[in-house]
């Protein structure tokens, strides 16, 4: 019973906050964040006289940085101080609370705002003076100082032990797993990054690479792979066996899933866009309209070239013109890239028409596959938009795949073109959905 003339003690409910920077020993039966708790439970309960009573809730942060608010057992205690149901905040030391000065600054505000009052209780001062304001924002400068040092002294580490190749954490690289901080080949995945590899090289194409893979259900850990994860990985040198720091490449502890040669061979793929690439090695490939350009009369024109001022100038031509001279063929000889380009257009806007999707359907349907009109469709547009990115190489094949004769004459130039590769084409570019509802 209260005596007459004793003021009523008001009572504060109190909150526990805890933090560990790292995850280091959480998983003990009694560890940091507990000790912290335990302490600051015991200084709660020798206030009891003064009104302090423990708020039930617990708000721990373990394996969180002091550097940054973004923290969840921070953010429940905020959200708790707006709702009015905190009057103290209790830690060990401030720089649990925040090691910054400008978050810690923040916080004071909402504090403030809230009427809260702040409890470090290893550390004795008095934030409602202007002595205790100044000692308050000493120690938090030393926090600060000190968690600034120990991020030097980690990246200091971080830098040293990369040079010496060690695997320092981070995204699991595909073909590796991780066991006592190495890096470990696993097998199966490392076979499907080899294959990966050999065949960018045989295709030259990124996107035609994707396109396939997708079709055969290949995928990096589950997801599928896009064109930006296919370049990250051909561009990884940690599956030459190199460690990276800042741009260097140091000799990693790890072993290599790739040789060198092939490496190599990717990245004078990869360092040279495909349209330039295509300039450069067209002459080094196979003419795209060898064997299937005829002059009038029936004749085949076969591919011949020409050097003339350092410059390489290539033809169709017949072989009695090159018996006889010009005259023994109305068309002579024709530029082979006019020609290519003018054959390419047509086919090109030919896959477009809608005679063209049906003919295709119907090729497709009397060979028993399962692609409905619009499948068909869907696939042949999708060459339009691809085409520039092909090597020579591929382009002549679906030029041969597609088309059955090329005749010259002086009216211009006539396509025949082959039903059942205008099938397999469809196929091929048939989206990976469609395949596996198919299947």
């Amino acid at each position: 019973m209260r005596t007459a003339g004793t003021k009523p003690i008001r009572k504060l409910r109190c909150a526990v906050y805890t933090r560990k920077s790292t995850e280091e020993g959480l998983e003990m039966e009694f560890n940091s964040l507990d000790a912290q708790r335990e302490s600051c439970e015991a200084y709660v309960a020798s206030q009891k006289a003064e009104g302090w009573v423990l708020v039930p809730t617990h708000y721990d942060d373990g394996g969180f940085s002091g550097g940054t608010l973004e923290r969840p057992g921070l953010r429940r205690l905020l959200a708790d101080i707006e709702a009015g149901l905190v009057d103290v905040v209790v830690v060990y030391k401030i720089d649990r609370l925040s090691r910054s000065l400008m978050d810690f600054s923040k916080l004071v505000e909402v504090f403030d705002r809230n009427d809260v009052t702040f409890v470090s209780i290893t550390q004795s001062f008095n934030t409602t003076t202007s002595m205790g304001r100044l000692t308050l924002n000493i120690l938090l400068s030393f926090a600060q100082f000190e968690r600034e040092v120990i991020g030097e002294r980690v990246r200091d580490k971080v830098a040293a032990s990369r040079r010496k190749g060690i695997w320092m954490g981070g995204p699991l690289p595909f073909g590796y797993r991780c066991a006592d901080r190495k890096l470990l080949v696993v097998e199966e995945e490392a076979a499907t990054v080899r294959m990966i590899f050999e065949r960018f090289v045989r295709l030259g194409s990124a996107t035609m690479l994707v396109r396939e893979l997708a079709v055969e259900g290949v995928t990096r850990r589950g997801k599928k792979l896009d064109k930006g994860g296919l370049y990250k990985m051909l561009a990884n040198p940690l599956y030459i066996g190199k460690a990276v720091h800042k741009g260097v490449a140091y000799d990693g502890e790890h072993q290599p899933i790739i040789d060198q040669a092939l490496w190599d061979k990717v990245r004078s793929i990869t360092e040279i866009s495909p349209r330039v690439r295509a300039n450069r090695t067209r002459v080094q490939t196979p003419a795209l309209l060898k064997g299937l350009i005829f002059a009038p009369g029936g004749r085949a024109m076969t591919p011949s070239h020409t050097r003339k001022n350092g410059r390489l100038y290539r033809y169709y031509v017949t072989t009695n013109v090159i018996k006889e001279g010009p005259d023994a063929c109305p068309v002579g000889r024709v530029p082979a890239a006019q020609v290519e380009n003018a054959v390419i257009d047509q086919l090109r806007s030919l896959l477009r028409t809608p005679e063209m999707v049906a003919r295709t359907w119907k090729s497709v349907r009397a060979e028993g596959a399962a692609m409905t009109e619009k499948e068909v469709a869907a696939a042949l547009g999708q060459l339009d938009p691809l085409w520039d990115e092909l090597f020579p190489a591929e382009q002549t094949r679906i030029v041969q795949l597609l088309v059955e004769r090329v005749d010259i004459s002086t009216d211009g130039v006539h396509i025949a073109l082959r039903t059942e590769g205008l099938a397999q084409l469809a196929g091929e570019l048939k989206p990976a959905k469609g395949r596996r509802a198919a299947a």
